[in-house]
């Protein structure tokens, strides 16, 4: 089978919704499918000139069926496609919850969302909590969406023991408002006491002026020689940083799924998060301490327990193990993205 994929930017990009889109690209060519990927120019979600360009050129030599990152959706005059170009929206997560918009903004995605989901062939979304997200709020009838959750790589098994040395924390994010560094950081600095080190593992490029305001959080808090923000890496090093940690972090305020918090399971790392959007429901409740979005105090406290309790730790690391060990690989997920494809383009 053919299958035509818009998104924005480059599919190399380590963004978690870049990274499912490949992932699920390179299983469906495994299965024998041919897939044309079209990386679309321009600015999104609010979509400029360039952006509306790459997309009427994408639809002008439709191929069928076309599927759509939910990012690039805006961009697209689906009151133009040409007859029998049947078109899938790909939602990571309703673009009106990225954090730092304004009520304006939010508003203006939100209906604009709205309409394009309405006049889309079918909705594969990352998450059921997506799902019921776009049943829920956006009117979308349940016959018209398919959740195919990402995939998880085999790694090591390792053992729920305390090791020597301070506990080693990592994050992995890129650094937008969104996820959560600022709160993190503030969090932390209670517990410049506490035997711990950090690293934030993400892209430093997408918001330089947090970044900036980030470091300076740091060093204000006298915490910049135990917090490293060590950039993007790529997937050996990842994998290494995965296998050297002792506990997963993620204080993103919300998530459509949060593939890096199943990376995690799967890794077998205990886990501290803000409980925003489906959060609750990819970490299971015995392998994480979950708090309140917004409430630095309740993720200190978090911090401190898993960082200052050995016995806490190991028991929320062998939960993590076990959990992580049932999560389905990617090929799984490009099987089950193929029926999803298959029921709306069939």
């Amino acid at each position: 089978m053919r299958l035509d994929l818009a998104l924005p930017g480059r599919l190399d990009r380590r963004t978690g919704g870049t990274i499912y889109d490949r992932r699920i690209v390179l299983g469906l060519r495994r299965f024998g499918w041919q897939v044309a990927v079209h990386e679309m120019a321009g600015t999104y979600p609010f979509a400029d000139d360039a952006a509306r360009a790459a997309a009427a050129g994408i639809l002008g030599r439709c191929g069928s069926p076309l599927l759509v990152d939910g990012l690039a959706l805006p961009a697209f005059d689906l009151a133009a496609r040409p007859p029998g170009c049947r078109i899938i929206a790909l939602v990571h997560h309703p673009l009106a919850e990225e954090t730092g918009l304004s009520p304006a903004d939010a508003a203006r995605l939100r209906r604009a969302e709205r309409a394009d989901l309405a006049r889309v062939d079918g909705i594969i979304v990352t998450s059921p909590f997506t799902a019921r997200a776009l049943r829920d709020g956006y009117g979308v009838p349940a016959d018209r969406l398919r959740a195919v959750p990402p995939g998880v790589d085999p790694v090591p098994p390792r053992a729920p023991d305390a090791r020597p040395g301070p506990v080693r924390l990592l994050s992995v994010a890129a650094f937008v408002p969104r996820k959560g560094h600022r709160e993190l950081f503030a969090a932390l600095a209670p517990l410049a006491g506490e035997p711990w080190r950090m690293t934030c593992i993400g892209a430093l490029d997408r918001d330089p002026a947090l970044v900036a305001d980030l470091r300076r959080q740091l060093v204000d808090a006298g915490l910049a020689g135990r917090v490293e923000l060590a950039g993007e890496v790529g997937d050996a090093a990842l994998a290494a940083a995965y296998g050297a940690a002792d506990v997963f972090v993620h204080p993103a305020h919300y998530e459509g799924y949060g593939m890096a918090l199943s990376e995690a399971l799967r890794a077998g790392l205990p886990i501290v998060a803000v409980a925003g959007g489906a959060v609750p429901e990819t970490v299971p409740a015995d392998a994480g301490l979950l708090v309140p979005p917004g409430d630095v105090a309740a993720l200190a406290a978090a911090l401190r327990r898993i960082v200052g309790d050995p016995a806490a730790r190991c028991a929320l690391t062998r939960a993590a193990a076990g959990h992580g060990a049932a999560l389905p690989d990617w090929d799984v997920a490009a099987r089950q993205f193929a029926d999803a494809v298959g029921a709306f383009a069939p």
